[in-house]
This record gives structure tokens, C-alpha cells and sequence, in this order.
């Protein structure tokens, strides 16, 4: 099953089930976008890529709500959900495409992910860092807010059996955990530090991991 139909299943139960499925959830989106809002310069123009049911973009939006936001997924039944989430914003759009083939139109200050491009082989995320650079001026800057292996895997077991343990005591039901099983079949993880050094490679002057805990971590980028 591919992505597209992957996340439009489950688009409905998307938002309410994050928390068991990111143990760390308040740092990984809360924490992080507070410390990158009071980081950068007031941005004009943001891109959500995977941006999903618009999770990323609120949390973003509440610090910059004069911002224009442009959200893109492959998955359509997940930018309805968006929809609803931003009913009568004016400054929020939304855009059915595949993010590996096409950006949108213009320029943009800030470019975000949330776990979406761990599905990526590795050699599809390099391309797509390149697209991003090119996409930001000078002084823009991409987070991406997703999951990674570790560095061997003997590490990434162990960041595995944890993390497996948690979502089973998690409270989440089992047709949730069998769809979650599904869902990972389509992960391509790289290591943290395998994905800053592509970002570095894509040129950005600047690449420093803001936070990491285990299976979750958030990347910055500036170019």
C-alpha cells in the first residue's frame, strides 16, 4: 500500500492519536517551534512539506499568525482535515502534489516537515534538500521535525524495542497498532547525522540538530 492511501486511512484519527505515537511530543513540536520562533526573522512565506492535517503549521502559525502558509501533501483526505483545522484563514493554502517531483510557485522564508521525509530513500532526500536550498533566499531556514535510525544498528534496536514498548502501553487500540505496523513499512529512516551531512552537501552554511530523543529528533538547516 502506498503512502497516499496509507495516511488518507487514517486521516480522520491523525491528529488525536499523535501523542501516543511521540512519547516526546510537547518537546518535539511545542518546545522546538518555540525555540526556532524566537530564533529567526518574522517570516513572510512558510511551506509545510507532508504537511498532513496542518499538525506542524498550527503550532507555527501561533507564533507568526501574520505569515502566509502553504501546505502540501500527497494525500488529500489528509489536507481536508486541514481545512477544517484552518476553516476561514485566509493565509493558509492548501496543495494535492508529490513534494519529490514539484514545489510550489515562489519563494519562501521558511520551509518545515513533520515526519514525512524519513519515507524517502536516501537518495530522494538529497535531491530534495537541493530543491529546498534552492527554494529559500539567503538566511532561510528548513526544520525538519522527524524520525531516524540511529547510527548502528545494533543503537537502533534498541531506540526500536523502546520506542515498539511505549506505543504498546500507549492505550492505542490494536487495529491502531496493526495500521502503525503497516505504516512502517514505508520508512526509509536515515541517521541524524547522515541526514545533516546531505544537508550540508545540499549547501546550506549551517546545519545543527535542535533536539533529539531517541527516535525523534528536529533538524535546522540555513542557508
Amino acid at each position: 500500500m502506498d503512502i497516499q492511501t496509507q495516511f488518507n486511512r487514517v486521516a480522520k484519527d491523525y491528529d488525536q492519536n499523535r501523542r501516543k505515537f511521540i512519547p516526546c511530543f510537547d518537546e518535539f513540536y511545542e518546545g522546538t517551534t518555540a525555540f526556532v520562533a524566537a530564533s529567526i526573522a518574522v517570516p513572510k512565506r512558510v511551506l509545510d512539506l507532508g504537511a498532513g492535517t496542518g499538525l506542524l503549521t498550527a503550532y507555527w502559525q501561533a507564533h507568526f499568525p501574520q505569515a502566509e502558509y502553504v501546505l502540501v501533501d500527497v494525500a488529500e483526505d489528509m489536507l481536508r482535515q486541514a481545512q477544517v483545522r484552518f476553516a476561514g484563514c485566509a493565509k493558509v493554502s492548501r496543495l494535492v502534489l508529490d513534494y519529490t517531483q514539484t514545489f510550489p510557485e515562489g519563494e519562501f522564508d521558511a520551509i518545515v516537515s513533520a515526519l514525512s521525509i524519513h519515507h524517502l530513500e536516501d537518495a530522494d532526500k538529497a535531491q530534495l534538500f537541493a530543491r529546498i536550498h534552492a527554494a529559500l533566499p539567503a538566511g532561510g531556514i528548513f526544520v525538519n521535525y522527524d524520525q531516524f535510525c540511529a547510527e548502528t544498528p545494533q543503537m537502533s534496536r534498541l531506540f526500536d524495542t523502546h520506542w515498539h514498548a511505549q506505543i504498546a502501553q500507549s492505550g492505542l487500540s490494536e487495529q491502531e497498532q496493526a495500521r502503525w505496523q503497516q505504516r512502517k513499512q514505508l520508512d526509509r529512516e536515515c541517521s541524524v547525522e547522515r541526514e545533516a551531512a546531505m544537508l550540508r552537501q545540499s549547501g546550506f552554511s549551517t546545519v545543527q540538530c535542535l533536539y533529539a530523543c531517541r527516535k525523534f529528533a528536529v533538524l535546522a538547516a540555513i542557508k
